[in-house]
C-alpha cells in the first residue's frame, strides 16, 4: 500500500510540474520560400542531328537552396527523318521531340555573385514525325505519324551568375538519358545524347 501512493504521488508531482518547452524542430530551419521563373535555350543532337530546343520551367525555391518545379521543352528547327525510317517516304519529314515534367535544383551559395546549381528533369518525353510543308495547312491534323512516348531523366550541371537581384544568368550542361522510346529512327540511343544550354532566372531568390 505503501508503495503504491508513493508511485501515486509522484505521477502528480510530475502531472502538476510545468512542462519546458521544447522548440519544434523542421527540416527547413528558416521557413524561407521564394520563387523563380526561367527561360532557356538548349542546343543538342537527335538522331545524330542539330537540334535546338526551347525550355521554360519555374517553381518555388526553399531557403535560398532547393527548387521544386516544373518544365516543358520541344525542338523547333528542321531535324530530317531518312527515308529508311520515313512514314512517307519522299516527303519533306521531320522529326519533332518535347519533354515535360518535375524539375528540381539545388543552389549551392545562392548569395554569391557565382555559385554552382545541380539540376535535374525527370518526367516524360514525346517524339513524332509530321511533314514540315506547312504550305497544306488543311491538313494539319493528318500530319502526325509514329508519336511515341518515354520516359526521360536528365541531370545536369550550371554556373549561376547572380546579374541583378532579381536576375540570374546560368550557362549549363547536361546529359538527356531516355528509356524504351520506340519510334521509328529514334531508339533511346538516338536520343540520349549531351546538352549545352543558356538560361535566364527571374524572381524572388
Amino acid at each position: 500500500m505503501k508503495l503504491f501512493c508513493l508511485a501515486a504521488a509522484c505521477l502528480l508531482v510530475a502531472v502538476a510540474s510545468p512542462a519546458q518547452e521544447q522548440p519544434i524542430q523542421t527540416i527547413f530551419k528558416n521557413g524561407r520560400v521564394g520563387g523563380y521563373a526561367a527561360i532557356s535555350n538548349k542546343f543538342t543532337t537527335l538522331a545524330g542531328e542539330f537540334a535546338n530546343m526551347p525550355q521554360v520551367y519555374g517553381g518555388v525555391f526553399i531557403n535560398r537552396r532547393f527548387l521544386l518545379g516544373v518544365g516543358v521543352a520541344a525542338t523547333t528547327n528542321h531535324i530530317a527523318v531518312p527515308d529508311v525510317h520515313s512514314e512517307r517516304p519522299g516527303a519533306r519529314m521531320s522529326y519533332g521531340y518535347a519533354q515535360g515534367g518535375l524539375v528540381t535544383e539545388w543552389v549551392m551559395g545562392s548569395n554569391r555573385a557565382a555559385h554552382l546549381v545541380f539540376h535535374l528533369f525527370t518526367g516524360a518525353g514525346y517524339t513524332v514525325q509530321y511533314d514540315r510543308d506547312f504550305s497544306d495547312a488543311g491538313n494539319t491534323h493528318q500530319s502526325l505519324y509514329d508519336q511515341n512516348w518515354f520516359m526521360v531523366a536528365e541531370p545536369g550541371l550550371q554556373l549561376e551568375l547572380n546579374l541583378f537581384r532579381w536576375m540570374r544568368l546560368s550557362p549549363g550542361i547536361s546529359y538527356r538519358q531516355t528509356y524504351d522510346s520506340q519510334g521509328r529512327g529514334l531508339d533511346d540511343t538516338a536520343l540520349s545524347h549531351w546538352t549545352y544550354s543558356a538560361t535566364l532566372k527571374f524572381g524572388k531568390f
